[in-house]
């Protein structure tokens, strides 16, 4: 394994636990005030990316711990962390512009 592949693996795993509770954080808030049936599906959608965020973080750790399958646990940890980051943007944009 090279240092490069090291490094992505280093950042996702931190970024990835991160956004699991960014989630958390934002579906406690919609819970809190009560918004009504597009809140209800905001926090479906953030309920989801928290888990896909886990996901990322789980495949990210197991890349830097078993070296003989780090570069496909790696690729695949990025392909769903930015899977994750484009599903909170939907739900991001979705709250802002109350659209659900």
């Amino acid at each position: 394994m090279n240092d490069t592949s090291r490094n992505i693996s280093n950042h996702i795993l931190p970024n990835s636990a991160t956004l699991v509770g960014v989630c958390m954080m934002v579906i406690s808030i919609i819970k809190g005030m009560h918004v009504g049936y597009g809140g209800q599906i905001i926090d479906k959608i953030l309920a989801i990316d928290s888990i896909i965020f886990m996901g990322s973080a789980y495949c990210s750790y197991l890349s830097m711990r078993l070296p003989n399958f780090s570069l496909r646990l790696e690729k695949f940890a990025d392909s769903v962390f930015m899977f994750g980051l484009s599903i909170m943007v939907v739900g991001t944009v979705g709250l802002a512009y109350e659209i659900f």
